[in-house]
């Protein structure tokens, strides 16, 4: 099982610079089920506000449109992995995606997430 956070300004898609989203829509998932965990209002977070909030819900991968460099060091050290669209990409189809590479042939980067939490 992994958390991922997808930032979101209409909850659809992955569409917000992570300085500026709205939410951060965090869903647990694996082979077999995809779940939304909670939706975050962090339009009045600064940065190291919205780090907190992912770290503490315990966030792997973070999925946004922009993201700064101080801000991704802070992510990156948090030990989160941020992906980064240079356009809008619908979590639904980013959902099934992900579902499938963990049933297929994940990257190492998510070989060694499922490994520390096991």
């Amino acid at each position: 099982m992994i958390k991922v956070a997808f930032l979101t300004n209409d909850l659809k898609n992955i569409d917000a610079h992570f300085g500026s989203a709205d939410y951060a829509a965090i869903y647990s998932l694996d082979i077999n089920e995809v779940k939304l965990l909670k939706v975050v209002n962090g339009s009045s977070e600064r940065t190291d506000g919205r780090v907190k909030i992912l770290k503490d819900a315990d966030v792997n991968i973070l999925y946004c449109v922009e993201i700064g460099p101080a801000a991704a060091a802070k992510i990156v050290n948090s030990g989160i992995f941020p992906i980064k669209y240079k356009q809008s990409v619908s979590i639904e189809s980013e959902l099934i995606k992900l579902q499938s590479m963990l049933a297929s042939n994940p990257p190492p980067f998510i070989k060694k997430m499922q490994i520390q939490r096991a």
